[in-house]
């Protein structure tokens, strides 16, 4: 064994009872049956199974142990490496539907967008973002700073080219 486990559970009379590993050496060392007891590995401690358990056991752990020998020989990938903080694995398919070409066109414009409108006056910017973002329509707008709603268009429309020639640009 590797490491001194924290504790080490035996069997007696019909239960289990919980020694130190200490405890346990000096058991094993003055009586000789304690040579034959079976154990197994449980989260830092030795817990004493029957002979079927410690079988099914390690033929379980091989079994883990070949898998990822193959794995590791055919460049397999885990989903025990895809998964978040909480253990819920990932999405991580391809999802085909997605053109990855046209997202990263999108982004690239939003990009230029964001650095077009920051190009505006204070003024425009606030036109373009309570029509735009905020959900304004021109006409609540346009009572909004007092100013009729075809004015209002007219500014929209004059701010809409200036950002497509800077955009463009």
């Amino acid at each position: 064994m590797k490491y001194a486990p924290r504790k080490v559970y035996i069997k007696e009379n019909g239960g289990y009872v919980e020694l130190s590993y200490q405890d346990f050496c000096r058991r094993r060392q003055a009586d000789q049956s304690y040579m034959d007891k079976l154990f197994i590995p449980v989260q830092s401690c030795l817990l004493e199974v029957v002979r079927e358990q410690y079988a099914d056991f390690y033929k379980d752990k091989e079994r883990w142990r070949y898998l990822k020998k193959l794995d590791t020989n055919h460049s397999l990938l885990s989903l025990e490496g895809f998964t978040d903080s909480g253990g819920s694995v990932l999405d991580f398919v391809v999802d085909e539907a997605v053109d990855i070409e046209e997202t990263v066109i999108h982004a690239v414009m939003v990009d230029r967008l964001r650095a077009a409108l920051s190009l505006l006056s204070d003024s425009e910017q606030a036109l373009i973002q309570a029509i735009f973002f905020d959900g304004f329509s021109e006409r609540a707008y346009s009572e909004k700073q007092g100013l009729s709603p075809s004015a209002i268009h007219g500014r929209k429309m004059k701010i809409l080219r200036k950002l497509k020639r800077i955009i463009e640009s």
